[in-house]
């Protein structure tokens, strides 16, 4: 037993609550479901436990318990707030740290302590502030493939951003390879993009790739900021979502957000574990801080459903407390056969992203560029 600790210790009495799916027989859930309350925060034999707030008020606690599907419950647990701070990633280990590594434990929702409620910086509105585009869904794309040479990344910058494309990104798999270093990259695609919105008067925005280990990737986010970039993207799968939530708070970075799902397909695969994907997508995403998630649509190369890509988007924009709602980014695999299907899907909020099929569109990249805004817009109101 370890030893007395003062009584006059208290917490606050706040508590965040995550939902999880647990495999269990009936007669052993409750003393599963109590291990997970116990592990995911004291870590420590409960009956060694000394009397006072360790016992009574710093482990989980079990708020909920009922039979889901057959051999599944649903467990509703809460945390103290204390156990999470104001940490982003400290809350995340609370949410499922160690029993992310048990079988048969899925997370499904989880609210967010007021001291993590912070959201994306520019959100749904304020992302369409910066490209003037009030209304319709936003048009996206990727430069690629992987292995040009920067001039030619340019020329594609270019001629989508004079078609109209809204968000030019790079592809996640363009880093800081020799063929394509990043500086030269950013500084040549925010020249072409540039010169492209000066013949067509719109705002469209280039956002480089800074995915890099934490001080490589803040240190691209700052060079992609002051060479004009318009946003910025990052895959939280590798490079953290603590890279993301640090530029959302910065005081000297103000640039959107743009997150890529690479490497995090793991996490929300279908199975007996990982997190809900319109959790993972939608709401995580959102804590972190981007202000446009990405995340592989229905019918493309990946093996989403549309009613889990409905999910996610609808957790992207539901209303919660101190959270900007951000734009859900469906891609993988799409077309411009498929835009008047995304609309009637999605509706007007959400970044409709086509990367190499834009190439298969109109004699050139900018016509196919044209056609695929004009497919957004058509109907729009």
């Amino acid at each position: 037993m370890i030893d007395p600790v003062s009584p006059a210790i208290a917490l606050s009495g706040t508590r965040f609550l995550v939902t999880y799916l647990v495999a269990s027989a009936a007669q052993e859930i409750e003393a599963r479901v109590r291990s997970i309350a116990l592990e995911q925060t004291v870590e420590f034999p409960e009956d060694l436990l000394p009397e006072g707030y360790l016992r009574e008020q710093m482990p989980g606690q079990i708020e909920a318990l009922e039979p889901d599907d057959e051999g599944w419950f649903r467990a509703v647990l809460s945390y103290p707030d204390e156990a999470a701070g104001s940490d982003l990633l400290q809350f995340l280990n609370v949410v499922f740290g160690n029993t992310s590594l048990q079988p048969g434990v899925r997370v499904l929702d989880f609210s967010l302590p007021q001291s993590l409620s912070r959201g994306p910086r520019f959100g749904v509105k304020g992302v369409r502030k910066v490209l003037g585009i009030p209304v319709r869904p936003l048009a996206s794309t990727a430069l690629k493939p992987l292995g040009l040479p920067v001039s030619e990344l340019a020329l594609q910058a270019y001629q989508t951003a004079l078609g109209g494309i809204d968000v030019i990104k790079d592809d996640h798999g363009l880093a800081n390879q020799a063929l394509a270093p990043f500086e030269k990259r950013v500084e040549r695609c925010v020249e072409a993009v540039a010169a492209a919105n000066r013949e067509t008067g719109l705002a469209s925005v280039y956002a480089p790739n800074i995915t890099a280990d934490a001080e490589t990737a803040l240190a691209r986010a700052k060079f992609a900021q002051a060479a004009g970039a318009g946003a910025v993207l990052v895959s939280p799968g590798l490079a953290g979502f603590g890279v993301v939530r640090a530029l959302a708070d910065a005081d000297n970075f103000r640039l959107p957000i743009v997150a890529h799902p690479a490497f995090t397909g793991s996490f929300v695969s279908a199975g007996p574990g990982g997190i809900d994907p319109a959790l993972f997508y939608g709401t995580l995403m959102r804590a972190a801080g981007a202000d446009v998630s990405i995340f592989p649509n229905y019918g493309g190369r990946f093996s989403f459903s549309k009613q889990t890509c409905l999910a996610i988007a609808e957790r992207c924009l539901e209303a919660r407390a101190g959270l900007l709602p951000s734009f859900p980014s469906p891609g993988g695999g799409m077309g411009l056969e498929r835009v008047t299907e995304l609309k009637q899907t999605y509706g007007n909020d959400f970044v409709a992203l086509v990367g190499g099929g834009l190439h298969r569109e109109g004699k050139t990249l900018v016509e196919g560029s044209r056609r695929f805004v004009a497919a957004l817009a058509q109907g729009a109101c």
